[in-house]
């Protein structure tokens, strides 16, 4: 039988994953739980069986097997731990803290209560990096020494506590850098990052205790000496809709996964080799839940703590080096030694 899983907050994005874990099969959509009655009504749609409660503990208290989160992120950490130490699996979209302190102690608790801990790092599992990553744990690209990341939002965040520090954590650095921190470091296998430099800023100017950034760049350096550069930004005049980009350069060939025609969901994957270029992978790819599926299928067959959730840590420590970096205030949790 499938895993019953219970769905806090179901604005867009918790709407969209919990319809791919529906038509995957992977899950029974037993609770929904979200203080807009517009989305609980759209929710019902995808899952008309589900139960609306008011709260996480009356969700807690129908015994699920998991929770799907997908709240403002200053509720991650507080509820993942309530719902892990009820002895019931999680799936949080990320970030899962606002600074690695939080994420650190949510994974803690996840291995306390041994149970399975996700964060939707899902970019992993689009089709282009699943061609890609081979190729590089394989060592067909040779020494990888170079990384360049992008992802530029043309728009952003249309809910106003992205805007404040103290829900969010940050800016576009924690709401999209993330994702381009994620995939350098699980492309490279999660090297030690020897070196961080990093400039951000808001509407042009310098960040000020009051905004949080809407353009970040840094330069992250391995232990090893590969060089990971990355930016990120909400509002930029891309003169698309977003800019997405994932490029790999090794001593042997290079390969990128770039956004087709400017979009946020269509992606291609390319091999370079000198001038050549060979394509991997095209679009249609309906990419999106997949990391939601896949904790699904593995809280169907296990539902212990997976050691792979020290890895959101390590992206949490990472994070944390851009802000100290760029000497950005932070959430009041952080402290140097977090950074």
């Amino acid at each position: 039988m499938s895993p019953r899983v219970g769905f806090l907050g179901t604005g867009w994005i918790g709407r969209d994953r919990m319809a791919a874990m529906i038509d995957s099969g992977a899950v029974q959509a037993a609770a929904i739980c979200d203080p807009s009655e517009a989305c609980v009504a759209e929710a019902l749609k995808a899952a008309p069986g589900a139960t609306v409660v008011g709260s996480l503990d009356d969700m807690l208290d129908m015994g699920l097997d998991g929770v799907v989160i997908a709240t403002p992120s200053a509720l991650h950490a507080e509820q993942a731990i309530r719902a892990l130490q009820s002895g019931v699996a999680v799936f949080c979209q990320k970030p899962l803290g606002r600074d690695a302190a939080e994420a650190s102690t949510v994974v803690e608790a996840a291995r306390q209560a041994d149970r399975l801990l996700s964060v939707d790092f899902s970019y992993r599992l689009t089709d282009a990096m699943q061609a890609i990553a081979p190729l590089i744990a394989a060592g067909e690209l040779g020494e990888v020494f170079a990384v360049d990341l992008v992802f530029h939002n043309a728009y952003g965040p249309d809910k106003e506590w992205f805007y404040n520090r103290g829900s969010s954590g940050g800016g576009c650095v924690i709401d999209l850098g993330v994702h381009l921190i994620d995939l350098a470091l699980w492309t490279l296998g999660f090297p030690d990052i020897a070196s961080v430099d990093a400039s951000l800023f808001s509407g042009g100017g310098p960040i000020t205790p009051d905004r949080v950034e809407d353009y970040a760049v840094a330069t992250l350096t391995t232990g090893t000496g590969t060089v990971v550069r990355l930016a990120c930004s909400w509002r930029l005049p891309a003169g698309r809709d977003a800019i997405i980009e994932a490029q790999f350069y090794g001593t042997d060939g290079g390969a990128a996964l770039r956004n087709a025609n400017g979009s946020f969901y269509d992606f291609v994957a390319e091999r370079y080799r000198g001038t050549a270029t060979e394509t991997l992978t095209t679009p249609p790819d309906a990419w999106g839940g997949r990391a939601a599926i896949a904790w699904a299928r593995r809280l169907a067959d296990d539902r212990r703590f997976d050691p792979a959730a020290r890895e959101i840590i390590r992206v949490a420590e990472t994070t944390d080096r851009i802000y100290a970096a760029a000497v950005q205030p932070r959430h009041a949790s952080s402290t140097p030694e977090q950074a």
